[in-house]
């Protein structure tokens, strides 16, 4: 028997997967998505491999469904239990649609709904493809040719694809990043620094992994506190580049001026601290976190890779630097020290643009029309 077109309510099923419901960027859209969706239009479920994090409780409170799928690797035996698991999910609620939202889900979540006669399947590119090389990458292009159409976050992506690997544009659906902008409101409470010297406060939230050039960042600090000798560095984030950047700080010998936070739950908080916010990206898709600072208000100024000036107008709601040019990136930080009403002004702009672009409910609207573009033929 062929499942249900829709639920008894009339609403379109719709299955959102990705590994995890943690810290990472991709479950963070996967969970403003489902939270924002219409629900008088769609029935949305979320499926990971693992199931736990403070998301899943979010989207639990919401009502919304989670599937564990108990997937361990994708080269073990755990795959076909997990796939057999989904299936029986697809069948039992009349999916109609699934769509992944990270790379692992991209291989095992398209081949699995292609197999299980899903009649909408979309994948997601939601970070730049040369930083997934080698086989991952090459079955990611297999699973572009199985899905009816690949989401991504930025024009960046969506280029880079139709460059590198040969993807038709036809495919591409651009669904920019939103964030909830009840939380990332430049109102609200703010973190006390360990600070007690007076002085604007540059930051920065985000992983710290290589491709952030949080290098550039410390050496361009270095230059631009010799002019404001207040100015202080505050770096929110943990990663695998942690040591190395502390002993470039001491090699730069900030001191005191720059400290390390682990990453935290509470980046609002964080972000209303700040009075520059400053991310020198040498690769980025479209960063959750300088939409997160522009929605706080902070004064921003970005590298000009990948979809970063796609969020940023130079010079109206924030500052765009050349990637690894430190001392570019110094002198905009100076000019920025030197102009409170400059960056009191662009952060008003970045509040008001990412509130009226970015806001999670925007988000969902795009991605729901994307969803009904592909449903309201079945």
């Amino acid at each position: 028997m062929s499942p249900p077109r829709v639920t008894p309510s009339g609403r379109w099923p719709v299955l959102l997967l990705a590994r995890e419901l943690g810290l990472g960027g991709s479950e963070r859209q996967l969970a403003e998505t489902a939270l924002a969706l219409d629900r008088g239009r769609f029935d949305p479920h979320i499926g990971c491999f693992r199931a736990g994090g403070f998301r899943a409780r979010e989207l639990a409170e919401s009502g919304i469904p989670v599937l564990e799928l108990g997937v361990r690797s994708l080269v073990g035996p755990s795959v076909l239990a997990g796939a057999r698991r989904m299936g029986r999910y697809i069948a039992r609620h009349g999916i109609l649609l699934v769509h992944a939202f990270d790379v692992p889900l991209d291989l095992f979540a398209v081949p699995v709904a292609r197999w299980f006669r899903v009649p909408g399947v979309l994948a997601s590119q939601r970070a730049h493809r040369a930083l997934t090389p080698g086989i991952t990458r090459h079955l990611l292009r297999l699973t572009d040719r199985i899905a009816d159409g690949i989401v991504v976050n930025s024009a960046a992506v969506a280029e880079e694809l139709v460059r590198d690997d040969a993807v038709p544009r036809s495919w591409l659906h651009l669904a920019p990043n939103g964030v909830d902008t009840s939380v990332f409101r430049p109102e609200g409470p703010r973190t006390s620094l360990p600070w007690t010297a007076p002085g604007a406060v540059i930051g920065v939230v985000c992983a710290l992994r290589r491709e952030k050039g949080l290098d550039v960042l410390l050496d361009a600090f270095a230059r631009a506190r010799t002019a404001h000798a207040g100015a202080k560095l505050l770096i929110v984030g943990s990663g695998p580049v942690l040591p190395e950047l502390e002993a470039r700080a001491r090699d730069l010998e900030l001191g005191a001026d720059c400290r390390f936070q682990p990453a935290v739950q509470n980046v609002a908080e964080w972000l209303r601290a700040m009075d520059i916010f400053a991310l020198p990206s040498l690769s980025e898709a479209l960063s959750n976190s300088l939409i997160e600072a522009m929605a706080c208000g902070c004064c921003v100024i970005a590298s000009d890779a990948g979809g970063n000036p796609e969020l940023v107008d130079d010079g109206q709601t924030g500052l765009l630097s050349p990637a690894g040019d430190a001392a570019a990136l110094a002198e905009r930080l100076e000019f920025a020290l030197g102009d409170v009403t400059f960056r009191r002004r662009v952060g008003e702009r970045a509040a008001l643009r990412a509130a009226e672009r970015h806001s999670r409910q925007v988000a969902a609207r795009r991605m729901g029309a994307i969803y009904a573009s592909f449903l309201a033929g079945i």
